[in-house]
């Protein structure tokens, strides 16, 4: 399949009539991976509706906290002092979106912290879709070791320079998103393309055991506007690799999906499990299409030994749910 889509991208193309007229190709590092974490520096590459790069930009931004693992994005806390504040840069951030599809590499993690970031502004970033670039690795099928950005870069041939680095994660991904789009047209295969929501309420209150105060807004959280009813089943416990999931189970989900996230969320609540929003001790299971990503939810179920299965497995053990104990 590899040599059809090399040939075919090299080749006139009859472009797709249904892909979007602009991408964004986006990179965020950020202070962590929790959800009040936030965001140092963003970078942005303007795309047109073939791949071809219009122009591009950056900004580091005070986060208002310690800027967190310096080991690996190189943002200290002198560096980041004299920085602007978020909302300094939002609208400017806002005019390199507008109207285009978000492109990232394990694009929900992108897209909820810069939804994130928006909220605590008041306002909402103008995304409307986002394009996972391992998502539409998956779709084309390429023969890659892992879902890391350097493998997809190393087979393009894309040079990094500088990994965890704003700018340049934003390049390579733009270089390597090129050729997978045009072979995407070429083949004609659909875009991955997932709705971007904005975050509708953002609670300025203090978490459990904070003191209330300027400080204190510095850490809030979020809630999206949906919320689902309690489930009525106690929880059995873990799930184990070739049996049933059992009603009352705690499922929780990290990344992009191809079924869209409330649709799966939806038919899990349907068949009488408990869908968690963040994953502890107590879940039963991790649903998720790239088990190599660093996103808080696969961390802590490595940490926690908390069985993982792809979003494919999943959709077959939903189909064969074991009814809650009557005891």
């Amino acid at each position: 399949m590899l040599e059809d889509l090399t040939t075919a991208a090299s080749s006139p193309i009859a472009w797709p009539a249904a892909y979007p007229r602009g991408y964004a190709v986006v990179d965020v590092e950020t202070t962590g991976l929790a959800r009040d974490d936030r965001i140092i520096s963003a970078a942005v590459y303007r795309l047109d509706a073939r791949g071809e790069v219009e122009d591009h930009w950056y900004t580091v931004v005070n986060p208002e906290r310690d800027p967190g693992p310096v080991w690996i994005h190189g943002l200290t806390s002198e560096v980041l002092e004299g920085a602007p504040l978020f909302r300094d840069v939002a609208e400017e951030f806002a005019t390199r979106l507008e109207g285009r599809v978000l492109v990232a590499h394990n694009a929900v993690f992108d897209w909820q912290m810069i939804a994130r970031e928006y909220a605590r502004a008041r306002s909402e970033a103008p995304v409307k879709q986002r394009l996972c670039t391992i998502a539409l690795s998956k779709e084309l099928g390429l023969p890659l070791p892992n879902h890391k950005l350097e493998s997809l870069a190393a087979h393009f041939g894309v040079v990094q320079r500088r990994a965890h680095h704003a700018l340049d994660d934003a390049r390579v991904l733009a270089e390597a998103f090129r050729p997978s789009l045009r072979a995407a047209a070429a083949s004609g295969v659909r875009l991955p393309l997932h709705e971007c929501r904005p975050l509708t309420e953002w609670a300025d209150r203090p978490r459990t055991g904070q003191q209330a105060g300027p400080a204190a807004n510095r850490s809030t959280g979020w809630r999206p506007s949906r919320r689902r009813p309690a489930c009525p089943y106690p929880n059995p416990g873990r799930y184990e690799p070739g049996k049933r999931l059992k009603q009352g189970m705690r499922v929780a989900f990290s990344g992009d999906t191809s079924v869209e996230r409330e649709l799966l969320e939806d038919r899990a609540t349907e068949a009488g499990l408990h869908v968690a929003t963040s994953l502890s001790r107590l879940t039963s299971l991790l649903v998720t299409n790239d088990p190599d990503s660093g996103t808080s939810k696969v961390v802590k179920a490595r940490q926690y030994g908390t069985p993982v299965v792809d979003e494919a497995a999943f959709g077959q053990l939903l189909g064969n749910v074991e009814p809650a104990s009557d005891d």
